[in-house]
């Protein structure tokens, strides 16, 4: 039986200053839960009803109404586990290497989605500014759909990064309306692609680090009814055309 104090540490950890201090995320889910234990990160406490604890070694077995008060899901699957929040060293732009860099992301679900898709297109490290979204909270846990347990998540501050990078001949890659066509800009299959908040794009301060200005061409040209790309999206296709350019057989 779950004490009331148990139940809300767990349910804490809905927010960031909660996580902060236990030092915990929630994963929801058999599948999630199965991806985290598998993937090294330590999990502290699994909880289960008795109908999903099978197979999920010492998981503690807690009532329906009683995973109901954990869960922060409108269907709770039976399956939740407490996983430390793991300790990352921010990582150098290298030769080769191609990174994704948030600048003042906001909403969740965008960046668990963009997490998936560096995941698929195996992009290894994301660093986001200090004021873009958690990537340990709830829904964005969820929209990762387990791609957090193999893609490095960082907050730092982005234009000492970025200048650092520019310093070791590193091309960075900025996102803008009025920049150059990726389907006929000659990228290099390496460097950092720097993607700008939901509303406002890049800041002037991480613009003027920018080395090459890209963008997504609308079809027909200047002919769509809309005004903007979402930014997971749009991250899914410029992604997508960095990797085609190393898929592409040399002539």
């Amino acid at each position: 039986m779950l004490t009331r104090a148990e139940i809300l540490r767990v349910r804490s950890l809905a927010d960031k200053k909660g996580r902060t201090a236990e030092g915990l995320f929630v994963v929801e889910g058999r599948k999630m839960v199965t991806e985290a234990i598998a993937s090294g990160f330590e999990v502290e406490e699994v909880y289960a009803t008795a109908e999903n604890a099978d197979g999920l070694g010492q998981a503690r077995v807690v009532s329906p109404s009683e995973f109901g008060r954990i869960s922060r899901l409108k269907s709770p699957q039976g399956v939740l586990a407490l996983v430390r929040i793991p300790e990352y060293r921010t990582p150098s732009a290298r030769p080769g290497e191609l990174l994704i860099a948030l600048d003042r992301l906001q909403d969740p679900g965008n960046l668990g989605t963009i997490i998936r898709t560096a995941d698929w297109f195996g992009v290894r490290d994301i660093v986001c500014s200090p004021d873009s979204a958690d990537c340990f909270n709830p829904k964005t846990v969820q929209a990762t759909m387990g791609s957090l347990f193999r893609v490095r998540v960082h907050y730092t501050a982005l234009e000492g990064f970025l200048r650092a990078a520019v310093s070791d001949r590193i091309p960075v890659y900025g996102t803008f309306m009025d920049g150059d066509s990726i389907y006929g800009k000659g990228l290099r299959p390496d460097g950092i692609i720097v993607m700008g908040n939901e509303g406002s794009g890049i800041s002037e301060a991480i613009a003027n680090l920018i080395t090459h200005r890209i963008s997504i061409p609308q079809y027909p040209a200047g002919g769509g009814g809309a005004e903007s790309l979402n930014v997971a999206a749009a991250t899914a296709i410029i992604v997508s055309e960095f990797r085609r350019i190393v898929a592409q057989p040399s002539v």
